[in-house]
């Protein structure tokens, strides 16, 4: 039964960034004109970067690589996308995407403290380096 709550929680997790992180990268000149909408700085490159950690780190949370460094990052990013897109609480639903990114971020924050569980690349390695 752990190992498929480890595998359901990774899979729960990732899929928010995997999906985001995909949408944003098929749909690269929107996501690019948003940010500057927004008042990003450089929206050239934050959008390159906004999908690397979305996308390769959903990826990376999904199949357990280097999970607990994926999962620190994708907190604090969380944490930052909370404050800069989601504090516009006049808007209808603002204050639930608000709560919902700092609830991931706590998700992350169990991740980066306990790692991927098994299986999982990270186990994998750990159990290959033993030998």
């Amino acid at each position: 039964m752990d190992k498929a709550l480890e595998i359901a929680a990774r899979v729960l997790m990732a899929q928010i960034y995997i999906i985001s992180g995909w949408g944003k990268l098929t749909g690269y000149s929107g996501t690019q004109g948003y940010f500057a909408s927004i008042g990003l700085p450089m929206p050239g490159v934050v959008t390159p970067l906004v999908v690397l950690i979305e996308l390769g780190g959903g990826l990376a949370l999904l199949f357990g690589f280097k999970t607990r460094w994926v999962a620190l990052i994708l907190a604090l990013f969380s944490i930052a996308t909370a404050f800069v897109a989601h504090t516009n609480f006049a808007e209808p639903g603002q204050m639930n995407n608000f709560m919902k990114n700092l609830a991931m971020a706590g998700g992350y924050l169990l991740f980066a403290k306990y790692g991927a569980g098994s299986p999982s690349i990270d186990t994998a390695s750990k159990r290959q380096s033993l030998r």
